[in-house]
């Protein structure tokens, strides 16, 4: 029962961060850099501080007793998946959400699952479990399914004319758009690191009277302030150079609009990791695969949404029966996964 609530928990999260872009399309008028700043207030500031202080009771009385160490590693992998973060955005104007959700998150799924168990050195103890042995077919699996996504794209890339390609995905750029989601699943695999590297301050929420299932939201805070840092150093940086700065008091923009849409996009932003921290607790002593399903259940919904927004429109039939594929090995993977957690437990 405690694997089947954390894949539903994981389920969850997977469908906030497959669907957090789409509030950003309704956003009129300002600069990529610009919404992207303020949602990341709302997402990786206001959000975190709220539900953790919602969730953690003396939050920040946990905080100040967690030793700098682990304050500092904590923030450290933040930063580093900050660069994760803010190139996640540019793939998804180069590729749209469908194929810059897949190569993306696929690498971040296998860099997330397997270095930690390397790094604390159970990954050959893990081999040799028919559950790790299971675990790491699913992982297989996923990455078989990321690559067939890939070369979907590079299908639609040749099938389709410029203008075919840019009416649907503005920006729409594969090779420009590939070695941006490259950097990016690499690089985003840093929130395994950090969740990990925050586990002391989970348990010592835990201690202080907070709920196992939400231990998580403490150490969320550190991290996602450590994203934060990333994001609003480059994002700032982009309104000083291209002048976008004019963008929050641009009269002729609807700012509160804006605003609303980047608070929608912040907080369901958000919810994936909350409800990840939720699945993460439940995993048990495999809690490391749980990456891999997060990861694939933000493939599987984000696909609906990119071929619900018709983002493969005009596509032939080849390349359909491609992405199709690809999709489709990856929520396989999700269910391998999960075998292998129910053998493990």
């Amino acid at each position: 029962m405690a694997v089947f609530l954390g894949v539903i928990f994981h389920a969850l999260g997977g469908f906030a961060s497959g669907s957090f872009y789409l509030p950003y399309k309704k956003v009129r008028g300002w600069a990529w850099e610009s919404y992207w700043l303020i949602g990341g207030l709302f997402s990786w500031l206001a959000a975190p501080l709220l539900l953790g202080s919602l969730t953690v009771p003396n939050l920040f009385d946990v905080l100040a007793k967690s030793s700098s160490d682990t304050i500092f590693w904590t923030y450290f992998w933040g930063v580093l998946w900050g660069f994760g973060g803010l190139t996640f955005g540019l793939a998804m104007r180069y590729l749209g959400l469908s194929l810059g959700m897949a190569v993306t998150l696929g690498l971040c799924a296998v860099f997330g699952t397997l270095v930690p168990p390397i790094w604390q050195g159970q990954f050959g103890t893990l081999l040799g479990t028919t559950s790790g042995q299971v675990i790491m077919l699913g992982l297989a699996v996923c990455v078989l399914g990321i690559s067939i996504c890939g070369i979907a794209g590079m299908m639609k890339e040749r099938s389709l004319s410029d203008e075919q390609k840019k009416a649907v995905i503005t920006e729409f750029d594969i090779r420009k758009g590939l070695m941006v989601a490259v950097f990016s699943g690499i690089m985003s695999a840093c929130f395994s690191f950090g969740l990990t590297a925050g586990q002391p301050i989970a348990d010592l929420a835990v201690k202080n009277g907070t709920d196992p299932l939400y231990m998580n939201n403490a150490a969320l805070v550190i991290i996602l302030l450590g994203g934060l840092t990333t994001n609003a150093i480059w994002t700032i940086y982009l309104n000083i150079r291209n002048k976008t700065y004019t963008d929050y008091g641009n009269m002729s923009a609807p700012i509160l609009t804006n605003i609303i849409f980047c608070a929608m996009a912040g907080f369901t932003w958000y919810f994936q990791f909350f409800f990840y921290g939720m699945g993460d607790s439940k995993m048990g002593e495999y809690r490391f695969s749980g990456w891999t399903l997060h990861m694939a259940f933000i493939i599987a919904f984000s696909s609906f949404w990119g071929l619900y927004l018709h983002e493969w429109r005009g596509a032939n039939k080849p390349t359909m029966r491609t992405i199709s594929l690809g999709i489709t090995m990856v929520v396989l993977s999700t269910v391998i996964v999960g075998i292998g957690n129910y053998l493990a437990e």
